[in-house]
């Protein structure tokens, strides 16, 4: 009988990028007032219906 070092396959991509650290360079983001009132507006007036295992988006205006 013969013994076998095992070895872990390489990482995926998905698993590399999530466990990288994340570096500190925030961009500060400052939307439009009207934006942040039509992302609101659109969000209040969205209505999504579930029936069986279909879903239906409805926008209430």
């Amino acid at each position: 009988m013969r013994l076998v070092e095992y070895k872990p396959k390489k990482m995926n991509l998905m698993a590399k990028l999530y466990s990288q650290k994340k570096t500190q360079n925030h961009v500060n983001l400052n939307p439009k007032e009207e934006t942040v009132k039509f992302l609101l507006d659109y969000s209040k007036a969205l209505s999504v219906i579930n029936c069986n295992k279909m879903k239906f988006e409805a926008l209430l205006n």
